[in-house]
């Protein structure tokens, strides 16, 4: 554990260094100066966006040492706050330097403006795009697809134009060297991309799947059960999920991240169980046996196997319910003995995915299960509505502060389960969450 915290702390200062390095690189060596404090700021602002914009690249790239130490959805829940950091520091650029004397609002006529500005305005409005077809993708009604190739392309044309507009300034990029270094960086960076949509699916194109099975199971969700075509298959912890391509190469822009249902123990088939929300989980029924598919994992840090204790308090929402199915059934076949306690909410008792797989882990495990449907059928005595503080104080068992808690599910309800932990004082590094939340 000692090692994953100090592999964290590396990364983190790394980041910082990308961040905050290439400024320092800018300042060395004989600069001009006399041009006041607000334009000195603005361009420091600038080059510490550029950078952040690049390391962006870095967040989303798919490096399992990179995300070890942190998880996946938590690289990318960084990677969605840090861009407006970078946008905020992008935007006080032309501000700055308005409010330094530069007369920016000139340059905005760009049928007379230099391509130094030319390029800044394009980098800044398609910043702008990415941002705000990342924030509102589902209310433009953006298809996922559609939306992971216009955002891939148009986050490269921003950090592109970006290096440009600072190749034509040239004010602090006066050195050859320092071309050199910006140039390279950002490349690097870039070329990050080509890792993931490359050189990643020519190894994935090595190891395919084949679909054996696609099942039914309750709340509009079906399991595809996946075999390995002609390679021993897949190593998973309980919890993690994978990036799922079926019936399209490799190279394909869209892969879409699922939790693995099955038991870790079971090396011979891997289980996918996946519900209908649209875009491509709605097609998930038309699949049939021998599909080809690949599969880019496993992945995330959501897993009994990395945070040990006396007993679990599993806390799932909908389809959050996957992974914890895994977990269950792991621990069923290992034939562990701590206790386990799963609070399952979900709309209605119809929606109850798994709910025969509950009652059968409940005879192999000491597992206590707490469902809790938002409408209840009239004859219901059990619980009802939310998984809220009232609730967890009904049910939590003693010395309930000494077990992990793992909570899935949309991202509202997680976050109003981490409120509740808080206030009956679990302690934080004790709750481990898995958001359905990439985009």
């Amino acid at each position: 554990m000692v090692s994953v915290v100090v592999r964290g702390i590396g990364w983190i200062v790394l980041y910082i260094a990308v961040a905050v390095v290439p400024l320092v690189f800018a300042v060395i060596g004989p600069v001009e100066g006399g041009r006041g404090f607000w334009v000195e700021f603005s361009v420091a602002l600038g080059f510490v966006g550029m950078s952040m914009l690049g390391a962006q690249f870095a967040l989303v790239a798919r490096f399992r040492a990179v995300a070890a130490p942190f998880g996946e959805d938590a690289l990318v829940q960084f990677h969605r706050q840090v861009s407006y950091v970078a946008l905020a520091f992008v935007l006080a650029h032309p501000i700055l330097l308005q409010i330094g004397g530069v007369d920016i609002v000139a340059l905005m006529n760009l049928a007379e403006a230099p391509w130094r500005a030319r390029c800044a305005v394009a980098s800044t409005v398609l910043l702008l795009i990415v941002v705000t077809t990342s924030v509102w993708r589902r209310r433009l009604r953006i298809r996922y697809e559609v939306w992971q190739v216009v955002h891939g392309v148009l986050s490269v044309a921003v950090v592109g134009l970006a290096l440009a507009h600072m190749l034509l300034v040239g004010y602090y990029l006066d050195t050859t060297w320092k071309v050199w270094l910006w140039t390279v960086m950002t490349l690097a960076l870039v070329g990050l991309l080509v890792w993931v949509r490359v050189v990643a699916p020519i190894r994935r194109l090595r190891r395919p799947w084949r679909v054996e099975q696609n099942t039914a199971e309750h709340g509009d969700a079906r399991t595809l059960t996946l075999i390995p075509a002609g390679h021993d298959g897949l190593r998973f912890a309980p919890g993690q999920f994978g990036w799922l391509t079926v019936d399209r190469s490799p190279f394909a822009i869209t892969a879409h991240p699922f939790s693995f249902s099955s038991s870790a123990e079971n090396h011979d088939r891997v289980q996918i169980t996946i519900k209908a929300l649209g875009d491509f989980t709605s097609t998930i029924g038309d699949i049939t046996p021998g599909t080809r598919a690949f599969l880019d994992g496993p992945s995330g840090v959501f897993t009994p196997d990395r945070h040990e204790g006396p007993g679990f308090v599993l806390i799932a929402g909908g389809v959050g319910i996957t992974p914890m199915i895994s977990i269950l059934r792991t621990m069923a076949d290992r034939g562990d003995r701590r206790p386990f306690l799963l609070f399952y909410a979900f709309r209605t008792v119809g929606e109850q995915t798994f709910d025969d797989e509950i009652a059968g882990a409940a005879r192999r495990l000491d597992l206590t299960v707490v469902p809790v449907p938002q409408y209840p059928p009239p004859e219901w005595d059990g619980e009802s509505g939310f998984v809220d503080r009232a609730l967890l104080e009904r049910h939590l068992p003693e010395r309930y502060l000494h077990r992990q808690y793992f909570v899935c599910g949309p991202a509202p309800m997680v976050t109003a389960v981490e409120d509740a932990l808080a206030a009956v004082n679990v302690p934080a590094d004790r709750v481990h969450t898995e958001r359905f939340d990439f985009v």
